[in-house]
């Protein structure tokens, strides 16, 4: 929960106009709240107008325009260090952090009344970010978690055995995160057109279709999913935990975990959103998806983040070529002299 008084009022300016102008989820606002505190009470500390030892304990209810006018570039990249050193942040953490830098002083400098002449943040750049593979479940793999996901160990797996068999297809076959998962209502479902409506990033809704073998968990689930007694409120969630209420995050996490454990998989390197990356890489790998369909199927922003995929693909075209059985020839070229 944010707490506007203890916020200065250019930030709850600034947050107003990323709910209602750039249409930021709660949680994408709240986020910016949490970074811009932090940001502005170290800039307190660094800039020698506080003393506090304990930059989390500083008071920037009272700052106004001529704080912002007094930070240099500079001073943003020692706040970045500063993330760096003391908290050990990922360059990813990072680039967002510097993202959400960016916006604000952008927002603060094109607002006539505050007056911000230079805008210190405009020349900021993103820490360079590695560009690691993502880690996915091989087809066999994948087949291997949806047959023990398939089959009831106890009689507390029978309990749930069709709710967390449809929640497994759906992660494999659409790639969806897992926050658009648990949000899913059965008004989203459109039956009769093998598709559905989710809520992703950003607050951004888009179409995920349904394939036979998403349609087949949902309509086992559905045949048994509880009707009476759930809880108000909650009547048109998809998935139900035992209290009857719209499951959460965490229980689907434990669901997946659990099954991944039942089928042999490592835990450990193997979670909710890694089901989310082994979808994307089937689905370029086996369909033949073109990247920018791949990129909507996803909820992706940018096309650079889809990319990851097409790379995974490339090591694997790369040993389609090792493996060629001509690949071992070796004939010397003769010309005559």
């Amino acid at each position: 929960m944010i707490n506007n008084k203890e916020n200065p009022e250019f930030l709850n300016s600034f947050l107003q106009y990323s709910a209602v102008i750039l249409n930021k989820s709660p949680n994408s606002v709240k986020e910016y709240s949490y970074d811009l505190t932090n940001f502005l009470k170290f800039m307190c500390n660094h800039l020698g107008l506080t003393s506090q030892e304990n930059i989390k304990d500083t008071d920037i209810h009272l700052l106004d325009i001529s704080f912002l006018k007094q930070i240099t570039l500079e001073d943003i990249h020692s706040y970045l260090y500063y993330l760096k050193e003391e908290f050990n942040s990922k360059p990813a953490t990072l680039a967002r952090k510097a993202s959400t830098i960016r916006v604000f002083f952008a927002y603060i400098t094109n607002n006539k009344e505050y007056g911000l002449e230079i805008n210190p943040a405009q020349n900021l750049e993103n820490p360079k970010l590695d560009r690691r593979q993502p880690k996915y479940l091989t087809l066999e793999e994948s087949q291997k978690l949806l047959k023990a996901a398939s089959e009831a160990n106890s009689k507390k797996d029978n309990r749930n055995v069709e709710r967390d068999f449809a929640i497994i297809t759906l992660f494999l076959n659409c790639g969806m995160r897992l926050s658009e998962l648990v949000s899913i209502s059965l008004k989203d479902i459109m039956f009769d057109e093998a598709k559905m409506t989710v809520i992703g990033k950003g607050n951004k809704e888009r179409t995920i279709y349904l394939n036979k073998a998403c349609m087949k968990a949902l309509e086992q689930y559905l045949a048994v999913r509880p009707k009476n007694k759930i809880k108000p409120k909650h009547e048109d969630a998809l998935f139900l935990s035992e209290r009857l209420e719209r499951i959460s995050k965490r229980t689907v996490q434990y669901v997946v975990e659990k099954e991944l454990r039942k089928a042999g998989l490592d835990t450990t390197k193997y979670s909710t959103h890694k089901l989310r990356h082994t979808a994307a890489t089937l689905m370029y790998q086996y369909g033949n998806v073109d990247i920018r369909a791949l990129q909507e199927l996803l909820g992706h922003e940018s096309i650079s983040t889809t990319e990851i995929y097409t790379h995974v693909a490339n090591v694997q075209v790369r040993n389609a070529v090792e493996s060629n059985p001509l690949s071992e020839e070796d004939i010397q070229v003769r010309k005559e002299v």
